[in-house]
């Protein structure tokens, strides 16, 4: 075979070998960096303040989009539903189809994405710009150390409010599912409601919930990653913030079905 022929395998087998090894180097420094933030919780000073700033930023912040985002989820999944079971004579049962897919997987999974594009681009906005200030390079030599100042409130703050982002988003795509199920299609309101506390149980909601801790600590150690090593001045930070986005985003969807054959197969 000659060496022309051979150029375009090889060529090939080198960019996926770059790109598989860039992965794994950069899940490793994401390890190792959610490892220092973790070991910050156990390092006094313990900022509170800070964390308490945080969830207000992740929780509150992020409502409004939550509450609409849920609540027409419900409704056109409802919509959607109901054609579908309609051709087999069981449109009692959309409630509990809604609630179901909604509670393991829409509502942690679209909580998770809602909370990417707000919260960990600003994330890595705001790390980033820290960075190519200097701002980061001074607490360093003012011995404060900006994982614990900067890092570990922000991880916190995203591990505990996207899980009670993704309660809410739950409540609200089951208000709007109600809605079009019972006031425009004009499904029976006792069927709708019955099949829900029939088919359902809290296992389903703390399914979701689970996946929402953990997507929660995902978005942050992303973000703040991409933004605490940030160079090259504001082309840096903005393909920071692009990166912190996207990476995040596809992380949410990779971990979703890993998370979900575990969660299946142990049933924890």
């Amino acid at each position: 075979m000659s060496t022309k022929a051979l150029a375009k395998p090889t060529r090939f087998a080198q960019i996926t070998g770059d790109f598989t090894l860039r992965i794994v180097e950069d899940t490793g420094q994401m390890l190792g960096f959610f490892v220092r933030a973790l070991r910050a919780v156990f390092t006094p000073p313990f900022r509170y303040q800070l964390f308490l700033a945080q969830a207000e930023f992740v929780g509150v912040g992020s409502l409004f989009i939550i509450l609409l985002t849920g609540v027409f989820t419900g409704a056109v999944f409802t919509l959607q539903t109901v054609s579908a079971l309609e051709q087999v004579g069981m449109e009692s049962m959309v409630g509990s189809t809604v609630m179901l897919a909604v509670s393991r997987e829409l509502a942690p999974v679209l909580t998770a994405l809602m909370v990417t594009g707000r919260v960990g681009s600003a994330m890595a906005t705001e790390l980033g710009t820290m960075r190519v200030s200097e701002q980061i390079d001074a607490m360093e030599v003012m011995a404060v150390d900006p994982i614990g100042y900067l890092v570990t409130p922000r991880i916190f703050a995203c591990a505990l409010m996207v899980p009670a982002l993704t309660v809410i988003f739950d409540v609200v795509a089951g208000l709007g599912a109600y809605m079009v199920a019972i006031g425009v299609l004009g499904i029976d309101e006792g069927a709708f409601l019955s099949r829900i506390e029939w088919f359902l149980d809290p296992y389903d909601f703390t399914h979701g919930i689970k996946k929402a801790f953990i997507f929660g600590v995902l978005i942050a150690v992303v973000g703040c990653f991409k933004g605490f090593h940030a160079k090259g001045g504001a082309r840096g930070v903005g393909m920071a913030t692009t990166q912190a986005v996207v990476i995040g985003s596809i992380s949410v969807f990779v971990l979703d079905y890993v998370l979900t054959a575990l969660l299946l197969i142990f049933e924890v």
